[in-house]
């Protein structure tokens, strides 16, 4: 893959420079024992994960918070424990406090050394503001699930990326995504006919964690397992040159 071939990157935010993983479990965990459940983070994830999906199909305008707090619910009665408003409340407000992959501040700043950045994310713009000053990415466009009234695995993200580059001047096949999520950003930008970089985070543990696992076609032209690989891959191929 040549990656000097590319203006632009996307990124999907949260699995793939915000550990929500690590964010969400540090709310689940404390709850479940709380209540009487003796679930590790992986289970308590997994029951999670369709939640979430559900939620963000059945309310596309809701925002970030709402859905936390909702999916809570669902996954509660779905345990047979009732989560109660100041729970569901505690995991609404956590996005602030979910922090970033360790390579991500530096991936980040290597990469925008060679690259305009922008964010497509599931989150509401209060919610990315505030998880920026973990990343201290410097970012040419960020497109919200509030900005575009739906989340993905919904093409509205996508749709509104294609308005975002016009503007910005920079063409379709000069944009390369980045996201951990195939069943949130691989599945999509795959549909949206993107070339697509799979940050597997999970790499080390099996199961699909909070993401469901995708039941649509997706594809990736590059895997990698960290973003410090994609920062390194970046810096030696401009040392390079272009290939060809």
């Amino acid at each position: 893959m040549d990656l000097t071939a590319y203006k632009a990157l996307s990124f999907d935010c949260y699995g793939t420079l915000i550990d929500w993983e690590a964010g969400i479990a540090a709310v689940l965990g404390p709850w479940a024992r709380e209540v009487g459940l003796d679930l590790d983070d992986e289970r308590l994830l997994l029951a999670y994960a369709g939640n979430e999906a559900a939620v963000e199909r059945d309310q596309p305008t809701a925002r970030y918070p709402e859905v936390l707090a909702e999916a809570f619910r669902r996954t509660g009665e779905g345990l047979g424990r009732a989560v109660d408003d100041a729970w569901a409340e505690r995991l609404g407000g956590s996005v602030p406090d979910w922090p970033a992959f360790p390579d991500s501040a530096a991936a980040l700043a290597s990469l925008a050394t060679h690259y305009r950045l922008l964010i497509v994310s599931n989150v509401h713009r209060a919610g990315f503001a505030a998880s920026n000053r973990h990343l201290r990415g410097r970012f040419a466009a960020v497109i919200t699930a509030e900005d575009v009234g739906a989340y993905k695995p919904a093409g509205n993200h996508f749709r509104a990326l294609f308005r975002t580059l016009d503007d910005l001047g920079i063409a379709p096949g000069e944009l390369l995504h980045v996201a951990q999520s195939l069943f949130h950003d691989h599945v999509p930008a795959r549909q949206a006919g993107l070339a697509s970089v799979w940050i597997n985070r999970r790499h080390d543990r099996p199961g699909w964690g909070a993401t469901p696992e995708p039941s649509e076609a997706w594809s990736y032209d590059l895997e990698l397992r960290s973003l410090a690989e994609l920062a390194a891959a970046a810096d030696a191929a401009f040392a390079a040159g272009p290939k060809g």
